[in-house]
């Protein structure tokens, strides 16, 4: 009699999930433990496995498919008590390490993905090869096209995304803060840094240092490191500091977490920051990575934006965003001097934080990062 895969309880409060394509196909014999379908949830990506050695007859939720947690994705016929049949040949890309976003490429540009040799580590297909093997052959007009312009279908991470912001600016007041700080002092320091971070493989930027700044005053101010559960009416100081940082990854905006950060170095930062930037555009990065966030900053201005209104990532209580660096004149002992000079935007909910605590908290901020005492 078949079983029903139902979508699992994958964790961190996540309730649903949008069937991105299935893996295999009804009649497909697989062994316990094949990947069978891909989900996208408002964290990752995620590949639900089969929890027995069977045969699929039938799949239940097409992709596009929104499905909650606990319903059913595909029946399942268990195999014969004999033992299990050989391991099917058809796994998710014919045996080719490729990660989810790469497949899901090379599926919108038609590339056989066995046919490719990867260049990655290990012989895995990066985006590069599938964008290279797809070059002289990519169809124009691959997207919808009207009079009045081409049609994107609104799915996906875009639809998860435009979930979550909806969410937060409906549900939460948010108010601004706006300050700025002289980083000439912390890109002194990152220079003197540089050499040790060549050594060491990392690449030193300019947010570990805001990071470590950030990480620094919510330990004093730890009314920011905190949250609000409207179902029991409380809210919830977090005991440990753990930042998202904002990654603009090809397929949407991702928010890997550094757990801890108030307990790291620079260097360390900067080394984890480098990992989970990598995950993030590579489409690997692990679901424990993307939840339970503290805290986020929002580094806009390694793109180039001079100043933003960021969007708090509910349901923390505030979002820091750093902008780009300008030399600007300013007057420093009585005299005009040039300086470099960053704008900090910070975006706090007004139901857990007051403009008063903010505004130390940002003072905090500011005074760390011209210090470069962090």
């Amino acid at each position: 009699m078949p079983i029903e895969l139902k979508l699992p309880d994958v964790g961190e409060g996540i309730a649903e999930g949008e069937v991105v394509r299935w893996l295999v196909a009804e009649g497909t014999a697989v062994t316990e433990d094949d990947p069978l379908v891909e989900i996208l949830t408002d964290k990752a990506n995620v590949e639900i496995p089969s929890p027995v050695t069977g045969t699929v007859v039938t799949i239940l939720a097409a992709p596009g498919k929104v499905v909650k947690v606990g319903e059913p994705l595909a029946l399942i016929e268990p195999a014969a008590g004999q033992g299990s049949p050989p391991k099917r040949e058809g796994a998710p890309g014919g045996g080719v390490l490729a990660t989810p976003v790469v497949r899901k490429l090379a599926k919108d540009l038609g590339v056989e993905l066995g046919a490719l040799a990867g260049s990655g580590p290990g012989g895995r297909v990066t985006e590069e090869d599938v964008r290279r093997a797809a070059a002289p052959s990519v169809p124009a007009g691959t997207l919808t096209e009207s009079a009045s312009g081409e049609r994107i279908p609104f799915k996906g991470k875009r639809r998860m995304i435009a979930r979550k912001m909806v969410a937060a600016k409906t549900r939460v007041p948010h108010a601004l803060l706006v300050d700025e700080a002289d980083v000439s002092g912390l890109l002194a320091e990152r220079a003197k840094m540089r050499e040790t971070g060549e050594r060491e493989g990392v690449r030193i930027t300019v947010l570990p240092f805001i990071m470590k700044a950030v990480a620094g005053a919510l330990q004093r101010h730890p009314a920011l490191n905190a949250s609000l559960d409207e179902d029991r009416d409380a809210i919830v100081r977090k005991k440990t500091i753990d930042i998202g940082m904002a990654v603009d990854a090809e397929d949407g905006l991702v928010v890997p977490v550094v757990r801890n950060a108030d307990g790291k170095s620079v260097i360390e930062l900067a080394r984890e920051i480098d990992r989970l930037s990598a995950a993030a555009r590579e489409g690997t990065v692990a679901p424990g990575d993307l939840a339970g966030g503290t805290f986020t900053i929002s580094s806009v201005g390694s793109i180039g934006g001079l100043f933003s209104y960021p969007i708090i990532n509910v349901p923390e209580a505030a979002i820091l965003a750093a902008h780009k660096i300008v030399t600007r004149p300013v007057v420093r002992n009585g005299e005009i001097v040039p300086r470099e000079m960053m704008y900090l935007s910070l975006s706090f909910d007004h139901r857990i934080v007051d403009g008063g605590e903010a505004t130390r908290f940002l003072n905090e901020v500011v005074r760390r990062i011209e210090a470069s005492a962090i």
